[in-house]
């Protein structure tokens, strides 16, 4: 566990999230960044000996996504998460981000409308409106404790003419991990009103017990017929920069489709680092992660017990996947531009304001938690000072 308590400099290696916290928020102050989605943890070793022994070799021509990768892949979603795909279903992508600007593009038509389900990663609104599509919301419905989904409001925007609908799953920036029965009914929804799935599951192994990852393909073979399934090991193992991630469907035409955008933009493999470093992560990453998980959830303790002790107005809402967490700070009575000022300004803490997420993100801010303990603490001290200075 020592492993991840290293305070690693990152100003030098043009980090979005040390370095461009600034131009983001605004400020000439220095703001502690605990927003975007990456950690502040180095990947496993077995990662980076395998980057070194390839930069060593010193060639670094065009290269191809090997039989190697696929078996690193269809071995790790067997015993990760108890799916049991096959090798050509897999294509590859720089990103899930561009996986979903794939989706829309190959699989339906200008103004279609695609189906999101806010508060939500900002992506699934700006990829469908950069499209051309446009977005039809479903927001999820907060309960005491967590969020859920209004099946009745869901099967009524399927049939408000609905050509795709983009699963969070795990959710972000909730941490809902969606059971059994929900991805059931959102899928039976979608087959009735031949609606395509496309499941962003980047999240997927970033669960803490006793929750567990379920895929919407893994089902059944007629909803896996009308899903596209979105991962990567970019969150799990840190590895955003290297862009590589991974869509996959039983659905040979809608893979057919999907290669026939990457053959219009001229996309035809991944970068040589990325291919490396995905096949090493899933091969060699398992202790790493299980270590890594037992770290997040320590620092998620230890945000829930200082807000209950020293912030009671503010509330967690209890992670049940990933290391981005969703605080309600709606009793402060502040509006959204004073909330973001209040921490930003007053506190020199950087959060994802709620409000970026869409409908239901008023009030709310996100909080990265993947970073050294002593990185945590700081940012919750300068999170306390803001709010009683």
């Amino acid at each position: 566990m020592d492993f991840f308590e290293h305070n690693i400099d990152r100003f030098g290696t043009s980090s979005v999230k040390w370095e461009r916290t600034k131009e983001v928020f605004k400020t000439n102050d220095d703001v502690l960044p605990l927003w975007v989605a990456d950690m502040d943890f180095r990947p496993p070793k077995a990662v980076t000996d395998a980057l070194q022994q390839r930069m060593e070799h010193g060639i670094f021509g065009y290269t191809f996504v090997g039989d190697s990768v696929n078996e690193a892949i269809t071995a790790w979603m067997s015993s990760r998460h108890d799916w049991y795909i096959k090798h050509d279903w897999i294509s590859y992508s720089p990103g899930v981000v561009p996986s979903i600007g794939k989706a829309i593009t190959a699989l339906t038509e200008p103004g279609d409308k695609v189906l999101v389900q806010s508060p939500v990663y900002p992506p699934f609104f700006s990829m469908v409106k950069a499209n051309n599509r446009e977005v039809e919301n479903c927001p999820l419905v907060k309960n005491e404790e967590q969020y859920e989904i209004d099946f009745d409001a869901f099967e009524q925007s399927l049939k408000n003419g609905v050509s795709m609908f983009l699963l969070c799953h795990p959710h972000n920036p909730t941490g809902r991990v969606w059971t059994k029965d929900e991805l059931t009914k959102m899928a039976d929804l979608c087959l009735e009103n031949d609606v395509i799935i496309v499941s962003d599951e980047i999240h997927s192994d970033l669960l803490f017990k006793p929750h567990k990852h379920i895929p919407m393909a893994s089902l059944s073979p007629e909803i896996a017929d009308q899903t596209i399934t979105l991962m990567a090991p970019s969150k799990t193992f840190n590895l955003a920069g290297l862009q590589s991630s991974v869509i996959i469907s039983s659905n040979e035409s809608f893979r057919k489709k999907i290669a026939a955008v990457d053959q219009q933009q001229g996309s035809f493999t991944l970068n040589t680092f990325g291919i490396i470093a995905m096949e090493a992560a899933y091969r060699h990453g398992k202790e790493w992660l299980d270590d890594l998980l037992r770290y997040l959830e320590g620092n998620i303790q230890i945000v829930k017990d200082f807000l209950n002790e020293q912030l009671p107005e503010l509330k967690l809402i209890e992670p049940q996947a990933t290391y981005l967490l969703w605080i309600d700070c709606r009793k402060l009575g502040l509006s959204d531009a004073k909330l973001n000022h209040l921490f930003v300004e007053e506190g020199k803490v950087g959060f994802n304001p709620g409000t970026s997420f869409g409908k239901g993100g008023e009030g709310f801010v996100r909080m990265n938690v993947a970073c050294p303990r002593s990185t945590l603490l700081e940012g919750l001290e300068r999170m306390k000072k803001a709010i009683k200075p």
